[in-house]
């Protein structure tokens, strides 16, 4: 489960933290915070990025250009990891369809469709009858739509949230970069070309260590 996996992270930070350039708070370049309590953890190989996205989000929708040039600057070096989240009235089932999709290998196509379902397609990704048809197209069967409407994984989504309370994340897009480094759009005033700069200026610094 994605929360078990949080918590050997926040172990792991503080098993590898002596890897962080020698240091314990080492000197990264970029605008960010440091979230509370969390340890700087990089193994000198791979940079690791949790995404806190929301489905609603505009921001995170407009982000998703960015990615593949925040990665393409940097091959094999990130490891991405979507934590999927909601906000106020928006519901939790995108999320549930996502964590399914990613299961069966194909959570990148169902990030992707679900953001053009609804902001292209303006179609309310709260639908279970929505969802399924999106579930059919990226040919997840039969299977994907039982599992969905059984809340199979409602827990999922549940652990995401209490990892963006963890984190007291506040606005998404959010990513925790190694472990502790903390970028919202907030921080260069929601301009999301200089988000995807100082996202490469940061894991830069990183794997240089600078």
């Amino acid at each position: 489960m994605i929360f078990k996996k949080f918590l050997l992270t926040l172990l792991a930070s503080f098993l590898l933290s002596s890897f962080a350039n020698g240091a314990e708070n080492p000197f990264v370049k970029g605008v960010y915070t440091r979230a509370p309590g969390l340890k700087f953890v990089f193994d000198g190989e791979k940079v690791e990025v949790l995404e806190f996205l929301s489905f609603y989000c505009g921001h995170c929708y407009e982000f998703e250009k960015s990615i593949p040039v925040i990665k393409g600057n940097f091959p094999k070096k990130i490891k991405w990891k979507i934590v999927p989240t909601y906000w106020g009235k928006g519901s939790p089932k995108p999320g549930e369809a996502y964590f399914l999709a990613e299961e069966a290998g194909k959570g990148e196509q169902m990030k992707k469709a679900l953001f053009e379902a609804n902001f292209i397609e303006k179609k309310d990704i709260g639908s279970i009858e929505v969802l399924e048809g999106i579930g059919t197209k990226l040919g997840l069967g039969f299977d994907f739509s039982r599992r969905l409407r059984a809340g199979d994984k409602a827990k999922d989504v549940g652990e995401a949230l209490i990892m963006m309370k963890t984190y007291n994340i506040e606005e998404t897009p959010t990513l925790i970069i190694a472990g502790n480094l903390q970028v919202s759009p907030h921080v260069v005033d929601h301009n999301m070309d200089a988000f995807r700069d100082n996202m490469i200026t940061i894991i830069k610094s990183i794997l240089k260590g600078n």
